[in-house]
C-alpha cells in the first residue's frame, strides 16, 4: 500500500511488527494509507497475519527474534524512505496525528518525532496508573537513526534534535484477560533471563509476594489507578500478578538442581520401577 502519487516529500515508510495479529493488523495497515510504503515484518506467525498483510497490498517480510529491538533494526535495513515511523499491531494513528506527522518532517529539524500513547485497557481510556503518562518516540529520520537497544522496553537511539507531537497514538491493547496473558508469556521470560544474568539473591515466596503486592500498590494506589473505576483496580491486579511471575520464573531458574534435571530423574526412576519388575 502507498499513498497517492503526488509529489509529497520527504518520504516515509511505516513498519509494524507483528506475531500473531489477524484480528488486528488490516485495521492498522489501514491507518497508514499516507505513508509511502508500509512495511509488516513477520514474526513466525502461525495464524494468517502474513496473508492478511500481503492482501492489503503491502510489504512483508519474515523475520522471528526473541528482541523486539534487533527486529526493529531488522526491519530499518529494508528501508529506503527518508524517515520511518513504528506502528504495532494494536496501535492506531488517527488522521490528525498522520496530519502533525507529515507536517513535521517536511517543515522542522528534528530527526525524530515523539507523542503520547492513548492506552486502552478493557475498553477504557486509562487516566491513572502511570498508564496515562506514555509518552512514546517512534518517527525518525532514517539517515540520523542509529539503533533500537534493550531488550524489553526497547528505546531508539539516535543524532539530533526530538519534538513532542500533540496528538496521541491509539493503543488497543489488553483487550481481555486471555490477550493479556499471551503477551505476558513472552515478556515476563525475558525479564526473568535478564535479572538471573545480574545474580541477585535467591528468591523466596516472601520476595513473590513482596514484589506483587508492592506492584499493585504502585499501579493501583500510588498511581491512583483505583481512578479508572473497575478497569483501572483489575489492570493494577493484573501488573501484580505479571510481576509475581517474572519472580516465579527467576526462582526456576535459580533452582538447584533444575527443574529439567529433577524431572528427568523422576523419568529415570519410573524407567527403574520398571525394569526391576
Amino acid at each position: 500500500m502507498t499513498k497517492s502519487k503526488s509529489t509529497r516529500n520527504p518520504s516515509i515508510t511505516a513498519i509494524i511488527i507483528a506475531k500473531n495479529e489477524s484480528e488486528m493488523i488490516v485495521n492498522c495497515i489501514n491507518t497508514l494509507s499516507w505513508c509511502d510504503d508500509v512495511l509488516v515484518i513477520d514474526s513466525a506467525s502461525d495464524d494468517n497475519t502474513a496473508s492478511l498483510a500481503e492482501s492489503a497490498g503491502v510489504r512483508v517480510v519474515g523475520f522471528s527474534h526473541r528482541s523486539m529491538a534487533k527486529a526493529r533494526n531488522e526491519a530499518l535495513k529494508k528501508v529506503k524512505t527518508d524517515w520511518v515511523v513504528y506502528v504495532d499491531a494494536d496501535e492506531r494513528v488517527t488522521p490528525i496525528l498522520a496530519k502533525e506527522i507529515m507536517v513535521q518532517i517536511e517543515t522542522s529539524a528534528a530527526v525524530a518525532l515523539s507523542m503520547p500513547r492513548q492506552n486502552i485497557h478493557y475498553g477504557k481510556i486509562m487516566q491513572h496508573g502511570g498508564w496515562d503518562k506514555d509518552p512514546v518516540t517512534r518517527v525518525f529520520n532514517r539517515n540520523k537513526f542509529e539503533e533500537w537497544y534493550g531488550d524489553i522496553h526497547e528505546s531508539p537511539r539516535f543524532t539530533g534534535e526530538e519534538i513532542r507531537l500533540k496528538s496521541p497514538l491509539i493503543h488497543l491493547t489488553h483487550r481481555n484477560t486471555l490477550d493479556g496473558l499471551k503477551k505476558t508469556i513472552s515478556w515476563t521470560a525475558i525479564e526473568a533471563d535478564l535479572l538471573a544474568k545480574a545474580n541477585p539473591k535467591p528468591v523466596k515466596i516472601t520476595t513473590v509476594l513482596r514484589k506483587g503486592i508492592m506492584e499493585f500498590i504502585r499501579r493501583g494506589i500510588l498511581k491512583q489507578g483505583y481512578r479508572d473505576g473497575t478497569e483501572g483496580w483489575i489492570e493494577s491486579i493484573v501488573q501484580g500478578i505479571n510481576k509475581m511471575l517474572v519472580y516465579v520464573q527467576l526462582w526456576e531458574r535459580q533452582r538447584k538442581p533444575s527443574l529439567e534435571n529433577s524431572y528427568k530423574k523422576i523419568e529415570q526412576q519410573i524407567s527403574k520401577m520398571w525394569q526391576d519388575e
